[in-house]
């Protein structure tokens, strides 16, 4: 089965830092472009952070720009989503996501175009 498991989230004070983790199995991870998305209660999820198959190629959102980056190791099945200096505006349910479509860019302003999710990770930014 097609799994993505998003971990790494937790209680952080502003300022902090926080690793998110999302492990992938059930699917030729290598070939497919990752995306981190978010979403709080009343929202539409938005776009974070993505990255194509070989890592070679990111696209972060504006707020997010300078202070997360994301990784992956294709040997692990693993993306990763490296969040400092942490702001309350943060605070979301984070998921990964799997493109719908192998070896392309990816994008975040469609989040629609991703078919496989994880169950996502509690971030809660405060003091």
């Amino acid at each position: 089965q097609v799994q993505l498991v998003a971990s790494g989230g937790g209680l952080i004070q502003p300022g902090g830092s926080l690793r998110l983790s999302c492990a992938a199995s059930g699917f030729a991870f290598e070939y497919y472009a990752i995306g981190w998305f978010r979403q709080v209660p009343g929202k539409e999820r938005e776009g974070v952070a993505c990255i194509n198959s070989s890592g070679g190629s990111t696209n972060y959102a504006d707020s997010v720009k300078g202070r997360f980056t994301i990784s992956r190791d294709n040997a692990k099945n693993t993306v990763y989503l490296q969040m400092n200096n942490l702001k309350p505006e943060d605070t979301a349910v984070y998921y990964c996501a799997a493109d719908g479509l192998p070896n392309r860019l990816c994008v975040l302003s469609r989040p629609y175009e991703y078919n496989y999710w994880g169950q996502g990770t509690q971030v809660t930014v405060s003091s």
